[in-house]
């Protein structure tokens, strides 16, 4: 606020009637929303985005406390010392259980004249003074942030899009590596070469000491992502997440599918729109919903791959759920071999955020001991923790 904030008179506020909140049309955030419009009537310069966070206060103090709510709209909606009265009498005005009219409260000073609405801007049943909008923003941040800790195995098909329109929104930070090569700098060792040509064209004087440090390049990060019978409900979001990924590292990122075979999908994520992306990694994957064989499928990687550089220094991401159908030996023995050439090991697994799990599956019992990291990976919160973790690596 621009003023000082007087005292809050509470002692005399009784508690809100939930069956008055409840029965306001479009429950207690159409209510709480129409009491900003009345605001609005009474002259206070009520913006839409302090709607929304008095909306989220009431939300996080609860709706039913009378004076939670009063004090979190004194605090969000009044912007000058002049608001008070003008709220105060709205309030009780609007949040009375006596009154059953919803008017707007008188004011000392008339509001300034609103301009005449044109022919298409609203209908006679329209919300007056922009409520909808408010609504409509309010619920949209809602939606948002509830969908970003949904299951990806649970969402509806429009949540699914939804979530399609959040992915490609990500701006991942690739992990950065120390190389050999060196660069001027402001920090680090002194740079003989530069020093002392430097000192040449002073005519030999010494005046200033040039700095170098070594060079950073992006570190290469490999993503294994099985796609078995067991993990089809999350393959699709996982896919488009390795997209994002390799879209902006293309040169330094690496995709593989685990199933009953290894496939290498890298080419097909490229590409710059992600339907054509998907589209061109399925008619690759020929074992997408089929068995598992992490074991045999990860000694593949290993031996073809992981050895001859792929996995030497990066930073390797295994997404699985841990069900082994060979021989979990194998598989903890191969994450072994994985864990000394990589960087960076850690395990993405879609049933470790969920409440009561227990990593008792034969694969990851085999891998734990050989990973820098098991992480959950059932949903957008999850995936954005990952990138925080690669980005660190």
């Amino acid at each position: 606020m621009t003023g000082p904030v007087h005292a809050a008179r509470t002692d005399a506020i009784a508690p809100v009637d939930p069956e008055l909140v409840a029965t306001s049309t479009g429950g207690p955030t159409a209510a709480l929303a129409g009491f900003a419009a009345v605001l609005r009537h009474a002259g206070m310069a009520v913006a839409t985005d302090r709607v929304v966070t008095f909306l989220r206060a009431v939300d996080h103090l609860g709706v039913t406390d009378r004076a939670a709510t009063y004090l979190a709209g004194r605090v969000t909606l009044c912007s000058d010392p002049d608001d008070l009265p003008r709220y105060d009498l709205a309030f009780a005005t609007w949040f009375d259980p006596a009154i059953t009219t919803r008017t707007a409260p008188p004011t000392a000073t008339p509001p300034p004249p609103r301009p005449a609405p044109l022919a298409d801007d609203h209908g006679p049943d329209d919300p007056p003074d922009g409520t909808d909008e408010v609504l409509e923003i309010a619920v949209a941040a809602s939606t948002e942030e509830v969908l970003r800790h949904r299951d990806l195995a649970a969402l509806t098909r429009a949540e699914r899009e939804h979530l399609h329109l959040l992915l490609a929104r990500l701006r991942p930070e690739p992990p950065l590596r120390r190389t050999r090569r060196r660069r001027p700098a402001a920090h680090g060792g002194a740079d003989p070469r530069r020093t002392l040509r430097a000192a040449t064209r002073l005519g030999g004087e010494l005046r200033d000491l040039h700095r170098r440090d070594r060079d950073r390049r992006p570190r290469r990060v490999v993503l294994l992502i099985d796609v078995s019978g067991s993990m089809q409900p999350y393959a699709d979001a996982l896919l488009r997440f390795a997209h994002v990924i390799a879209r902006r590292t293309p040169g330094s990122t690496e995709v593989f599918t685990l199933g009953t075979r290894l496939t290498r999908v890298s080419r097909e994520l490229r590409r710059r729109d992600p339907e054509h992306a998907l589209r061109a990694a399925d008619t690759a994957i020929l074992d997408r919903a089929g068995g598992t064989r992490l074991g045999e499928v990860l000694q593949t990687f290993v031996d073809g791959w992981g050895r001859r550089g792929v996995a030497r220094r990066a930073a390797v991401v295994v997404f699985s759920d841990g069900w082994e159908r060979g021989d979990a030996t194998l598989l903890g023995l191969q994450v072994e071999r994985l864990s000394r050439l990589a960087h960076q090991l850690v395990w993405v697994n879609p049933h470790a955020g969920k409440s009561g799990y227990v990593p008792v599956q034969g694969g990851i019992v085999a891998a734990l001991p050989h990973l820098d990291a098991l992480l959950a990976g059932h949903s957008l919160a999850t995936l954005e923790n990952l990138l925080e973790v690669l980005r660190r690596a």
